[in-house]
C-alpha cells in the first residue's frame, strides 16, 4: 500500500454542500484582498500549494515513530506540536495539536460539533463526510452506530470516547498497533496507518494488506 491511497478511504456520509458551493465567493474575497494589497497573488499561490502538498502520509509517519520509539511516544503525549517539528512537518499555522492514544479498551473518535476543524497540517484536507452535518451530530449521539457504518465494529467492553475539536485545538488519534508488526520497519508500519484511523472511525490496518 503506497501512501498515495491514504486518501482514497471513504466514509458513509455525504457533504452538505456540493464542493464547488462556495467557489465563487472564495474567488471574489481572494481577488479582493490581492487588490487591496492584503496578500499578493504569490502569497496565495504558495499558500494554496503547501496545503495541496499535505496528506495523511506525513500523519502516518507521525504514528509508525510513535509505535517504534518510546522517547518519541513520550514527546508526542506531553506536546503534539513539537513532535511534529521533530518529524520535520511545517505545523507553524497550526493550533495546539493533542495526541489520542487508543488501547485494547479506549478508543476516540474526532468530530468538530460547530464547523469542520481538522488537522490539515497533518493530514491534509478534511474528508467530505468529515464536514457533514450529519457525522458531526450523529457521532456525538451514537458513536458506536457510526462506526458500524464505517465497518469498524469494536468489542462491548470498549469505550469509545468523542473529541470534540475546536479553532484553538486539533486531535490525531494514534489508533492501536496490529498484532504481528513487532519486526516491521518504520516505513512499513507507516502504510498501515490510513487517514481514517488517525481520525478515528477506523483501525489500523493489519501486516499483509
Amino acid at each position: 500500500m503506497s501512501h498515495d491511497q491514504h486518501d482514497h478511504s471513504h466514509g458513509p456520509f455525504q457533504p452538505d454542500d456540493p464542493p464547488s458551493a462556495l467557489a465563487p465567493l472564495e474567488q471574489a474575497l481572494r481577488e479582493l484582498l490581492i487588490e487591496k494589497g492584503i496578500v499578493s497573488a504569490d502569497d496565495v499561490r504558495a499558500a494554496i500549494e503547501d496545503m495541496e502538498g499535505r496528506s495523511p502520509a506525513d500523519g502516518a509517519r507521525f504514528v509508525a515513530r510513535f509505535w517504534s520509539d518510546p522517547r518519541f511516544r513520550a514527546a508526542a503525549l506531553a506536546d503534539g506540536k513539537a513532535a511534529c517539528t521533530q518529524l520535520g512537518i511545517d505545523v507553524s499555522v497550526s493550533p495546539k495539536i493533542v495526541v489520542l492514544e487508543n488501547t485494547p479498551r479506549l478508543h476516540h473518535v474526532v468530530v468538530c460539533t460547530l464547523c469542520s476543524c481538522y488537522p490539515r497540517a497533518v493530514l491534509g484536507r478534511p474528508p467530505g463526510w468529515y464536514k457533514s452535518r450529519e457525522y458531526r451530530s450523529r457521532t456525538v449521539r451514537e458513536p458506536r452506530v457510526v462506526l458500524k457504518e464505517f465497518g469498524t465494529e469494536l468489542p462491548a467492553d470498549v469505550e469509545i470516547k468523542v473529541v470534540d475539536s475546536t479553532a484553538d485545538c486539533r486531535f490525531l488519534v494514534i489508533p492501536v498497533r496490529p498484532k504481528g508488526t513487532e519486526g516491521l520497519a518504520e516505513a512499513e508500519l507507516a502504510a498501515l496507518v490510513t487517514r481514517d484511523s488517525m481520525i478515528g472511525v477506523s483501525v489500523a490496518l493489519p501486516p499483509g494488506r
